[in-house]
């Protein structure tokens, strides 16, 4: 798969139509840098007025899963991937536009390359971070990815 914004926002369609459906778009990806963003609307909204944590986390989640991906197809090997652990922070109701960045790609390309080395499974914590359109953070969402080559 080619690593675009269109092509990421077809595989969310197919393979995670959770997430498209509340509304999670790839906006920006790179070999460093992932963007994607969210809005709150009726459909991804909790009780309190404002955007349901787990949508939330699929935005986040997604920045940086598209990155461990796009490293992976980068190098060329078997790799598998695996979400082994993850943590939030909530900081502000999450309304409007909320846009998810992740900017750990230089993290995951060494773990790639650690585990195609040694042949050993490399674990890695990755931060995507949510701000809102008038700047300020709703969000900070961690997540422990595995990378094993196979």
């Amino acid at each position: 798969m080619e690593f675009s914004p269109a092509k990421l926002n077809t595989f969310l369609f197919f393979k995670l139509p959770s997430a498209f459906w509340c509304g999670v778009r790839v906006k920006e990806i790179s070999d460093k840098k992932c963007v994607a963003t969210v809005k709150h609307r009726w459909f991804n909204q909790n009780p309190f007025n404002s955007m349901y944590f787990a949508v939330q986390a699929m935005a986040a989640e997604l920045t940086t899963g598209a990155l461990v991906m796009y490293q992976i197809k980068k190098s060329g090997k078997n790799i598998s991937m695996l979400v082994a652990n993850n943590k939030a922070n909530f900081t502000k109701k999450a309304k409007g536009r909320i846009t998810f960045t992740c900017n750990d790609g230089h993290l995951i390309e060494e773990a790639v390359q650690k585990t195609i080395g040694t042949g050993d499974g490399v674990t890695l914590w990755l931060k995507s971070i949510g701000i809102d359109e008038k700047g300020d953070q709703v969000s900070e969402m961690d997540f422990e990815w595995s990378v094993r080559i196979k």
